[in-house]
């Protein structure tokens, strides 16, 4: 899902007219304030930038974008430029944007704003976009209770999102019937500490539920799986990512280890604002009615959730995983 051309990294700001089959009015255009780092981040930018060329096979109209450098004042600065551009949607990615959003929302009522990542904004004029990430972390543990030898897996995550996580995690496990034991480690940075220590209790499928590079735990999984002095007939270590949550580099040597993506599709959650911007609509699904949150929630029942399997052991396994998400979530 992620748009990942290099010669899209040193982009920090767009003005990009389109022309794609179905014509739109000359007036729409999309406005998006990207999270820190711009296109090229392997993340919630370039899965972005893959929902605007998803809808520019759709559609007509100019999009435009601008990069903050992570500060409360820049986010602010770079929305209220945005709104002075007759913008048909302002897109802001990334849940760090929550306080911008929320102040310039109230000073430009009649603006429209999307906020990828948060649901906490009371404004008729915000569409909150987030994903079910315990449908997503029960396809991950149904998937490696799948995939286990040792009959021991685990998660890692962080403190603040580990409910998000956990339960939908240990439900997944449980689904599979499997006599499965469950470890969880909190961190949010030191992967490569917290898969090592997962490794040696004899865990041998991890699946990572955090942010940014999780190369760290990737090369402690390949280091265990391809060490000189492992046990004889010890299992190999492998790993379920989340995407775009966490980005990694793989080789050919290493793909192995790879065996599942839990992907949010930002993609298409891009898409849809954008097709309902073009019909002068929103999207504004009620969230939680008496707080006044609207927007939409991707779920696994809608596809805006799911796994991509890459091993061909577990993809042998695909329709009893995706009968399991169905009979858990999809009713």
């Amino acid at each position: 899902m992620k748009a990942r051309s290099t010669l899209l990294v040193a982009v920090l700001t767009l003005s990009v007219a389109v022309i794609s089959p179905t014509p739109a009015s000359a007036s729409t255009n999309i406005c998006i304030a990207y999270d820190t780092g711009g296109l090229g981040d392997r993340s919630f930018n370039d899965a972005t930038l893959a929902g605007v060329k998803k809808a520019q096979n759709q559609h007509t109209f100019t999009f435009e974008g601008v990069v903050t450098d992570g500060t409360a004042a820049d986010r602010v600065k770079r929305l209220r430029t945005l709104t002075n551009k007759n913008c048909s949607a302002i897109i802001a990615v990334g849940a760090e944007y929550r306080e911008a959003v929320e102040q310039l929302s109230t000073e430009f009522p009649k603006t429209h704003f999307s906020i990828i990542g948060d649901a906490s904004i009371a404004a008729l004029n915000v569409s909150s976009i987030v994903f079910a990430d315990e449908q997503g972390a029960f396809l991950a543990g149904f998937s490696a209770a799948l995939t286990t030898k040792t009959g021991r897996v685990a998660m890692i995550t962080t403190p603040s999102t580990a409910e998000n996580y956990q339960n939908g995690f240990l439900a997944g496990v449980n689904a599979s019937k499997k006599k499965v034991r469950t470890f969880v480690n909190y961190t949010a940075t030191n992967l490569d500490i917290a898969a090592t220590a997962l490794i040696r209790m004899g865990v041998d499928v991890i699946y990572t539920a955090t942010t940014g590079s999780a190369d760290d735990a990737f090369s402690a999984i390949v280091k265990a799986s391809t060490a000189k002095n492992r046990k004889k007939n010890a299992s190999d270590v492998f790993l379920i990512l989340s995407e775009p949550d966490l980005y990694l580099t793989v080789t050919p040597a290493t793909a192995k280890y790879l065996i599942a993506s839990v992907v949010k599709r930002v993609d298409s959650a891009i898409s849809d604002i954008i097709d309902a911007a073009i019909k002068d609509n929103k999207i504004s699904d009620v969230l939680d009615a008496e707080a006044g949150f609207y927007g939409r929630r991707y779920t696994i029942a809608d596809k805006g959730i799911e796994i991509v399997l890459r091993s061909k052991a577990l993809g042998a396994q695909a329709a009893s995983i995706n009968a399991a998400a169905v009979a858990a979530y999809a009713r």
